[in-house]
């Protein structure tokens, strides 16, 4: 996408698009996922990795939260690291429901901290780090990617879960996937927080193609990510 053939009219709508049909939620590993031709060790792979995402995603959207300067779009931010955090119920904060999920099938959370990452989720995860404390624009543009590729994401985790308990119904019943089904119910309020802050902006030609660059550098980021799970590297 060509951020200089895009208006302040038709800037939030293309870049939606752009978005929703980006590689990160179209892509080889996350499509055999959802139709849960993934390998056991693929899996695995799947179920460690996303835990270094989980635990730690509220410190890498701090660091958005603490460079932003607009205190409009730090309120929307605000938002979206306060339902990160169980919305003021500890119980129902992100990571802890992933442990939870990780416990039921068998593996110790405290273990795969010390596990080192994939060089594609290491890549991933140091890449909206670098966004966050960076150029502010660009920096609200991969937050926009990342919140607005998230709905067709879960998705299809979701529809992996039904699969694999298809295949395997002894599962199903002890298998908690609560942090997979509560996180898809929050998505649309964190995907109407990032149009509130892509709308402030939006009249500014330089901010549209900051925007554009950020979107599209986390989400190449994450379709590597994806791409890192499958037993073929």
């Amino acid at each position: 996408m060509n951020s200089k053939e895009l208006n302040e009219e038709n800037f939030y709508d293309e870049t939606y698009r752009y978005v929703k049909k980006h590689g990160a939620i179209d892509n080889d590993f996350i499509n055999r996922f959802a139709q849960g031709k993934v390998s056991d060790s693929e899996f695995r792979k799947f179920s460690v990795e996303f835990y270094h995402f989980t635990r730690e995603w509220p410190a890498i959207l701090g660091t958005l939260l603490v460079n932003t300067p607009n205190e409009d779009d730090a309120a929307n931010l605000t938002t979206i690291l306060v339902s990160e955090l169980g919305d003021m119920d500890p119980t129902k904060r992100h990571e802890l429901l992933y442990r939870k999920y990780l416990r039921s099938l068998g593996m110790d959370p405290a273990a795969l901290v010390k596990n080192p990452q994939l060089p594609t989720t290491k890549s991933w995860l140091d890449g909206m780090r670098s966004y966050f404390s960076g150029d502010f624009y660009e920096a609200l543009g991969a937050e926009f990617g990342l919140e607005n590729m998230a709905i067709p994401m879960w998705d299809k985790i979701l529809a992996g879960f039904n699969a694999f308990f298809e295949k395997h119904p002894e599962m199903k019943q002890k298998v908690d996937i609560e942090y997979f089904t509560f996180h898809r119910e929050l998505e649309e309020h964190h995907e109407e927080a990032m149009e509130d802050v892509l709308g402030a902006h939006k009249s500014e030609p330089e901010a549209r193609e900051k925007f554009i660059m950020g979107a599209r550098g986390i989400l190449d980021l994450e379709e590597k990510f994806w791409l890192g799970l499958s037993d073929a590297n």
